[in-house]
């Protein structure tokens, strides 16, 4: 399935600012969250998959993609706020099932630490917070003036985090690529990438601090989590996987093999039967009335 195929992407005005999101299908809420850089369009495969039985919120977070930056810095715990003042906006109010990605599984996380009562589940892909190692590359971002040198968009270098990302070079298309210069070329990207970089880590890796917390804090509200990773992941290595597994021990786990940092890209249909199946049977309730529709702007 293309990563472009049928998407719609809409906006809504939340506290102010513009942010592009797609709404689709009817039933319990998901919100699916990207990671660092990136967009909506790596949930685009399991957005289409999950439509059919479930009201499905795939958002850019603020300053990625087509979403304007927050009117604060780009901080974890102000993500997390966003969230929540998103699902206000666009009137969820039962809880939800949160699918994050890397950074996305972080502001997962916090959304459940701050916000328990919104959270029906955590699914955390190849999800920041259980270790310290991560990218050279993303270390580098952290120094200055070196990050924003390193930000220059160019072909060369989206096609290089792209090939970053998949274990399979089928999956680095030229349209992925020519989408990421896109999006690197956005008049914000470099500085709400490196205000989120310096917040959460430094050249030696992720910060301990807000990991350890915000762990403990996860731990302390027993929401039902999965936690998957691809074994070949080059951003957030898999060892991190035996961490989660030691801080949250009541997390179902899965290990993807020959599998980069996208499972939910790289191997949408397993990622999909896995994630339905975890909410059948380990998810708390999310049903109720059904999420209000949204008059969204294009």
């Amino acid at each position: 399935m293309s990563a472009a195929a049928g998407l719609r992407p809409r906006h809504v005005t939340v506290e102010g600012r513009r942010v592009r999101h797609r709404v689709d299908g009817d039933g319990p809420p998901v919100v699916l969250l990207h990671g660092i850089g990136r967009s909506l369009r790596d949930f685009t495969e399991q957005h289409e998959l999950l439509a059919s039985r479930f009201r499905v919120h795939s958002v850019d977070l603020p300053g990625y993609g087509g979403s304007l930056p927050m009117a604060e810095p780009c901080t974890l715990p102000a993500l997390g706020r966003f969230v929540g003042r998103y699902l206000d906006t666009v009137g969820v109010d039962q809880p939800a099932h949160l699918v994050g990605n890397s950074l996305g599984g972080a502001v997962a996380m916090q959304v459940a630490a701050a916000e328990p009562d919104r959270v029906a589940s955590l699914a955390l892909v190849n999800s920041a917070g259980f270790g310290q190692e991560v990218t050279l590359a993303l270390r580098l971002l952290t120094l200055r003036p070196l990050g924003r040198l390193l930000l220059r968009p160019s072909r060369a270098a989206a096609r290089r985090v792209e090939r970053t990302l998949f274990h399979d070079p089928s999956f680095v298309t030229d349209e992925r690529i020519a989408y990421a210069l896109e999006l690197a070329g956005q008049p914000y990207t470099a500085r709400v990438m490196l205000e989120t970089c310096r917040h959460l880590g430094t050249f030696r890796g992720v910060r301990p601090q807000w990991r350890d917390e915000l762990l403990a804090r996860v731990a302390e509200r027993d929401v039902p989590t999965l936690i998957v990773w691809g074994d070949r992941d080059l951003i957030l290595p898999a060892t991190h996987l035996d961490a989660a597994r030691a801080r949250l021990p009541k997390a179902r786990t899965h290990l993807f093999t020959d599998c980069g940092h996208l499972p939910q890209v790289e191997r949408a249909e397993e990622f999909h039967r896995m994630l339905v199946d975890f909410w059948a049977t380990e998810a708390r309730p999310a049903t109720g009335g059904r999420s209000a529709t949204v008059a969204a702007t294009d």
